[in-house]
Parts: C-alpha cells; structure tokens; sequence
C-alpha cells in the first residue's frame, strides 16, 4: 500500500479507536500556518493534540519515535494557535496514536496519553 494511503488509512483507525473509548473528535488534520495536527480529540478533562504514525510491525523503531523535538515544537505552536483562536477552556495534552500494519491490514494500535509536554520534553 502507497505510504500515504496507509498514513491516512492509520488516522482513520485511530479516529475510531479513540471514539471507541470516549473521546469526542473535534477536528482532523487541523492545519495553520505553524504546522499540521493529525487528530484533535476531547475528552471529559483534557483537550488531545494527537500525532498518528503509522509503521509497518517489522520496523526497528517505534513510530512514536519518528515524532522528534522539530515536530513536536510544531505540534505545540499550531496546539496553541487552535487554543486561542477557538478560546478552548481544557488542559492541552499532546498524545502520540501507533498504528502498526502487516500485510496492509492494522495489526496492532497503541496509544501514548501525554506523550510529551508544553516544552516539547
């Protein structure tokens, strides 16, 4: 599968995993002039900037870790964009959605709550 198409194809999994356990898309694919945001997700507490990467299992990194310090400082300056334009009230949390296939098929999700923080650490 193109890599593009299962980067999309991830974002959708994730999309529903994440409505699955209680979160409230807001937007998806959010982007300004400071960057892109993969998924905003609300729940009860939190309002979720969410990076998804999609990996195939058999790579020797964590998708998680393709999402350096340069892409998370980009994260947090469109996060804080969307937060002043749309007067958003709940703590930011930045989480990172792993989406691994196999053979073009998800084989495995795992989600990273608070995945880094506002200092991109």
């Amino acid at each position: 599968m193109d890599s593009n198409l299962l980067g999309d194809y991830g974002e959708i999994i994730a999309s529903r995993y994440l409505r699955k356990h209680g979160y409230y898309i807001v937007s998806a694919n959010y982007s300004c002039r400071l960057g892109e945001i993969d998924l905003i997700a609300e729940d009860k507490k939190y309002l979720c900037f969410v990076e998804v990467k999609t990996r195939s299992e058999n790579m020797k990194y964590t998708p998680a870790d393709a999402v350096d310090t340069t892409k998370r400082t980009k994260i947090i300056a469109s996060s804080q964009l969307f937060m002043k334009n749309y007067q958003v009230k709940k703590q930011p949390r930045y989480d990172i959605v792993e989406v691994y296939f196999q053979n073009d098929e998800p084989v495995k999700l795992k989600h990273i709550e608070n995945a880094f923080d506002s200092d991109a650490k």
